[in-house]
């Protein structure tokens, strides 16, 4: 397996809206437990083989030298380069560019993180990517920057804050880790302010393969008082250390027409798409739990040419948004745009195919397991039809149903348990695993 030697950390800033915490030392100073958020990240990077680590600094640089004096690990060199004046993300990259090796990690200093850096690595590489960048879905989309992919993950497009009234976006984020090409530095000016996300990324996205590496995994910047109590507290609670994807995870798997909004007959715009009045609730309450939170749902209006892909995935976004008014946020979505009954002249027949995702089979469960080390047996299907309790059955997840939408009117197959929605499904799964 490729392994990554070297990794760049950005923390040049002054962290202001930090207040008084800032005043004498630079943000990635600050303590999250009992070492500063920079500690956390140097210890990460050299247990997933980081051997030489450069920092750039220039906000009370003197403080972030010493510290770096005090680190002790075997075969690790740290590196301070000090910024005469700030550059930016990624100004200073052409002036230390002879150090670079051909791949390298970039990470901003005030993110703490915990995840499976492995994972990452073999993404970047199965995709020959210049760029991968770590992205994850949050609850404040409407104020974030967000990313757009297409169905490969690769990125379409870059999407700046502050978004106009109305706006409707996949619910994607720059989590700030990147694992970069070293070609990609000769699109940087020499000695020029310049930012990777501002002024990089979105000038090199035809030219250059840049990708979404998607994860659940804990990675959030500590820029406010109120974000880094946060961490503090995730911390305290080990839930940090929980989400690495080296540890296996438990996941609530959801069907979504029926389960997440009502069952219209085929849903193919998103104007069609409204959810039931309990749903935000409910997902809100497993984002606060310990399971993952996953739409496992068959699409067949692709096949049936009722709409492209690109549509099915503007419904989707509206998705996301609906569930971002209210706090809420999926951690992944898997769909089928297959269906196998062939002969209409209407049809797509690009789509018109058996397939290993579409339930009753169940594909789609279990490559969310591969992507997210899922322990299945401890993992719950909830659905509106025999289909949805069949697939969890095959892939050995506690299955329940609901009674809205299809309600499994036929009752050809019973699942483990039934309850009126998802929100009652989801609270008796908390209560009897908390």
């Amino acid at each position: 397996m490729n392994k990554i030697k070297q990794a760049v950390i950005l923390a040049g800033g002054r962290g202001s809206r930090l207040g008084i915490l800032t005043s004498d030392i630079p943000k990635p100073l600050i303590k999250v437990g009992d070492m500063p958020v920079i500690e956390h990240q140097i210890k990460l990077l050299h247990k997933y083989g980081v051997r030489r680590i450069l920092i750039t600094a220039n906000y009370h640089h003197e403080a972030l030298s010493k510290f770096t004096k005090k680190i002790k690990l075997q075969g690790l060199q740290l590196q301070v380069y000090v910024e005469k004046e700030p550059l930016g993300t990624a100004g200073a990259f052409p002036s230390f560019m002879d150090d670079l090796e051909e791949h390298f990690f970039i990470l901003y200093g005030d993110v703490m993180l915990d995840m499976d850096l492995d994972r990452l690595i073999a993404f970047h590489f199965s995709h020959n990517s210049d760029i991968t960048l770590v992205t994850h879905s949050n609850d404040h989309p409407q104020d974030s920057d967000l990313i757009e992919t297409d169905g490969a993950n690769r990125i379409s497009r870059f999407i700046r804050k502050p978004h106009e009234n109305g706006f409707v976006g996949q619910n994607l984020v720059n989590a700030g880790l990147y694992l970069m090409s070293k070609s990609i530095i000769n699109g940087i000016p020499f000695r020029n302010k310049f930012d990777f996300v501002k002024d990089l990324f979105p000038t090199i996205i035809l030219t250059k393969q840049l990708y979404s590496y998607r994860t659940s995994e804990y990675l959030k910047d500590m820029g406010t008082p109120e974000r880094l109590e946060r961490i503090r507290i995730d911390f305290a609670k080990g839930i940090i250390q929980k989400r690495n994807l080296s540890n296996p995870q438990k996941a609530i798997f959801l069907d979504r027409d029926g389960v997440l909004n009502y069952d219209i007959d085929l849903i193919s715009k998103p104007k069609d798409l409204i959810l039931y009045d309990f749903t935000v609730e409910a997902i809100s309450k497993i984002n606060k739990s310990d399971y993952l939170c996953i739409v496992v749902t068959n699409q067949s209006v692709v096949a049936r040419n009722l709409c492209t892909i690109n549509e099915l995935e503007a419904i989707h976004r509206k998705l996301d948004m609906e569930l971002a008014k209210g706090g809420a946020k999926l951690d992944a979505l898997y769909y089928c745009p297959f269906h196998p009954d062939k002969g209409y002249p209407e049809e797509n027949p690009n789509f018109k195919s058996e397939h290993h995702w579409r339930k009753p089979n169940d594909g789609m469960l279990l490559q969310a397991a591969n992507d997210y080390n899922i322990n299945l047996s401890e993992s719950y299907m909830i659905g509106d039809r025999e289909t949805d309790i069949e697939a969890g059955r095959k892939a050995g997840v506690i299955t329940i149903g609901v009674d809205t939408g299809y309600g499994l009117k036929s009752r050809t197959i019973n699942p483990d348990f039934f309850f009126k929605n998802l929100n009652k499904a989801v609270e008796f799964i908390i209560e009897n695993n908390s």
